[in-house]
């Protein structure tokens, strides 16, 4: 059984910094990409970032290019999200998901693992 389990959100003031995990288990992910999504309150899910399990190779959403930085640390089986110089419209309710492919993944449509979520709030 596929679980993603994220963790490290809170409560941080615009500016500041927050590290999100997620540690991905029951499946090899090889060839793999993994992802971020977030929803804000009244909003649609949106697509934030996504890594090549394999490469490392990221792609970011322009709203959180230069401010947000994804990594994964194959020998754990997590994935991470540094996010740097918040703002208040970041705050939301973030996903961590798994897809076979890039395009399946950014689609947030079927096919892919999804985490419970975490919540980030940025106060102004």
């Amino acid at each position: 059984q596929v679980q993603l389990v994220e963790s490290g959100g809170g409560l941080v003031q615009a500016g500041g910094s927050v590290r999100l995990s997620c540690a991905a288990s029951g499946r090899s992910f090889t060839g793999y990409y993994m992802g971020w999504f977030r929803q804000a309150p009244g909003k649609e899910r949106e697509f934030v970032v996504a890594v090549s399990w394999d490469s490392g190779y990221p792609y970011y959403a322009d709203s959180v290019r230069g401010r947000f930085t994804i990594s994964r640390d194959n020998a754990k089986n997590t994935v991470y999200l540094q996010m740097d110089s918040l703002k208040p419209e970041d705050t939301a309710l973030y996903y961590c998901a798994a897809g076979p492919n890039y395009s399946v993944l950014v689609s947030g449509n079927s096919g892919i693992y999804w985490g419970q979520g975490t919540q980030v709030t940025v106060s102004s």
